[in-house]
């Protein structure tokens, strides 16, 4: 399989070049087009048992869909928010990926669902990530853009657990509460994840929590009354 991203950092779109019998499964909803001679079937991948587990915990699709190409031909997929791609090559290695922030991946790669345990759950909100083990190309979209950041062993580094788009399955997490009750209704600011090295850690530069903590208050009949004390409005 070939691929290019198109349209980067705000709109990126991924055209996947298939030769005849290749597949690549994708998010329900992420096609945007293909070519003729591409057969689709949807799957409760990994299942009804492990699909069930991805919905619940993962915030993902109940189903997936498989691209398959009886001949050659190419597939375009995209995200559902505004924002960049990268593609991933796994290598008999694992990585841990945000809720919202998986596209497609090469059949080889296996897809489930990890909860980092008690460490990570705080007042009903929690860290729960889609494991991706194997080999293959795998696609991972950001609400904006993303940043990179590469950890030496024993490095720490902190962010928002709004803006963690994956992390390497070499890096250690551990997921709290930053500040008090004070710190988070007026800063906004509620859990974050510190990683540990070595491996990669990739952000997103915007959050769609932030946005919707924006949004919802300015919407007609919102909490503070459409927004009218706020000096704006949204329409539609």
């Amino acid at each position: 399989m070939e691929y290019d991203i198109q349209h980067r950092p705000s709109y990126a779109l991924i055209t996947a070049e298939l030769n005849q019998s290749e597949q690549l499964v994708a998010e329900a909803g992420a096609m945007v087009s293909h070519s003729d001679g591409i057969e689709i079937q949807t799957s409760a991948s990994g299942g009804v048992l492990g699909s069930l587990k991805r919905k619940a915990f993962g915030g993902e699709s109940f189903f997936m869909n498989t691209f398959t190409a009886n001949r050659p031909g190419h597939v375009t997929l995209a995200p559902p928010l505004p924002g960049d791609v990268i593609q991933y090559g796994l290598n008999q290695n694992t990585i841990y990926v945000q809720s919202g922030s998986f596209v497609a991946a090469e059949p080889n790669v296996e897809i489930d669902t990890k909860f980092g345990g008690g460490k990570t759950f705080f007042g009903g909100e929690g860290l729960f990530l889609l494991e991706l083990t194997g080999t293959g190309s795998t696609f991972l979209s950001s609400y904006g853009a993303i940043q990179e950041k590469e950890l030496d062993a024993g490095e720490s580094y902190v962010v928002d657990t709004g803006h963690i788009v994956a992390f390497e399955g070499t890096t250690e997490f551990n997921v709290k509460k930053v500040g008090g009750l004070k710190s988070t209704l007026f800063s906004g600011e509620g859990l974050v994840c510190e990683f540990t090295g070595p491996g990669k850690v990739w952000l997103q530069t915007r959050s769609p929590d932030a946005f919707l903590s924006w949004l919802v208050p300015n919407l007609p009949g919102g909490n503070d009354g459409g927004g009218r004390d706020g000096g704006f409005s949204v329409n539609f």
